[in-house]
């Protein structure tokens, strides 16, 4: 029989509520013991959704609980730092929703405190866990597409003004469309690919909302191996018109993912190389272009993030996502914000 890690929930707005609890109780291998919210009525709201044991509104009470091995915090990013220490002087295993921290230090800094401790820490990169994402990352491996020359990520999103939203304060989220949907692009595009990003060119701004956090920014990235990235998000354009691509490029193929930068498993993937025959066709001719077929299923992608952090801990092997390589993929975020206001290339 299966063992089941015992889980509390830090955290019940957003995300948790919206995507990752259900997740949570698709998954054989864990168990929704307690969950905390500052907000009293949004924990005894989960808790009855959930048919949880308990429910707190304070995070020392949910952390006294012998039974629970791991916590899944998805508080806003100010409250990291704080949550994240007191959950691991507990002895808790922990699952730290995307930023680490408001910087890379701070990031750093949870990162050591979690190691010192003895506890695992994993970080809410549930994107990594789609079935076309990894799959394209194994093709890749193969040389499916040759050597890689150019990636790019576009991922958007409608977020208008909204008073007293934390995520639209910088001192409290960290940042804004780059942190929040760019981050996930550049993850994906470092862990696809299997490439490290060396020199970062940024351009953040606001073009449509007042918030002090950027509502759009673009991303330039020169690659370990010399390809050329791009990423852009916005927060200005609406869902619908979204088109959520990736795009990978390489000496014998590409590939363009459609949709796949979601909250929900699915898209579409194409995949089209060219063999070893084919030479310089001054026409340009494309009707020689052949396709891959990709046989992936599709699942949940919070329901696979929990499950391979459960396996973790029973099996105490390294997680699947750690905190060192989220770090690398939030510096260069903190690159782009750099090389945007003194307006030259960064070096990481």
């Amino acid at each position: 029989m299966i063992k089941k890690i015992k889980w509390g929930v830090i955290g019940c707005g957003g995300i948790a509520d919206r995507r990752t609890l259900p997740g949570m109780m698709l998954a054989d291998n864990a168990e929704l013991l307690a969950v905390m919210d500052t907000n009293r009525e949004a924990a005894e709201r989960c808790k009855e959704k959930y048919s949880t044991e308990y429910a707190f509104d304070k995070v020392e009470d949910l952390l006294a609980l012998d039974e629970i091995q791991a916590v899944y915090i998805a508080s806003p990013v100010f409250c990291h730092l704080q949550q994240v220490k007191a959950a691991a002087r507990a002895g808790k295993h922990i699952l730290l929703e995307k930023p680490l921290g408001l910087d890379v230090r701070e990031a750093e800094e949870i990162a050591d405190f979690c190691h010192k401790a003895g506890v695992k820490l994993s970080v809410g990169l549930m994107m990594r866990f789609h079935c076309y994402h990894q799959k394209l990352r194994e093709l890749i491996e193969q040389g499916a597409l040759g050597e890689i020359v150019s990636a790019r990520g576009q991922f958007t999103c409608w977020f208008p003004e909204m008073k007293s939203n934390w995520r639209q304060e910088k001192h409290l989220s960290g940042g804004g469309a780059l942190m929040d949907l760019s981050i996930h692009s550049i993850d994906l595009l470092r862990y696809i690919t299997g490439l490290e990003v060396v020199e970062v060119a940024g351009i953040v701004g606001n073009q449509i909302f007042k918030y002090n956090i950027e509502d759009a920014g673009s991303v330039m990235m020169r690659f370990s191996n010399g390809a050329i990235g791009y990423v852009d998000s916005n927060f200005n354009v609406p869902d619908v018109a979204s088109k959520s691509k990736l795009e990978i490029y390489g000496t014998k193929g590409c590939a363009v993912l459609h949709n796949t930068l979601s909250q929900v498993e699915g898209g579409q993937i194409e995949i089209i190389y060219a063999d070893d025959s084919v030479g310089y066709d001054a026409m340009q001719n494309r009707e020689d272009a052949k396709s891959i077929s990709v046989e992936a299923e599709f699942g949940n992608m919070y329901t696979k993030e929990i499950e391979a952090f459960s396996e973790s801990v029973i099996h105490d092997s390294k997680v699947a996502i750690s905190a060192e390589d989220a770090i690398r993929s939030q510096k260069i975020v903190e690159a782009a914000y750099a090389s945007s206001a003194q307006r030259k290339f960064i070096k990481i």
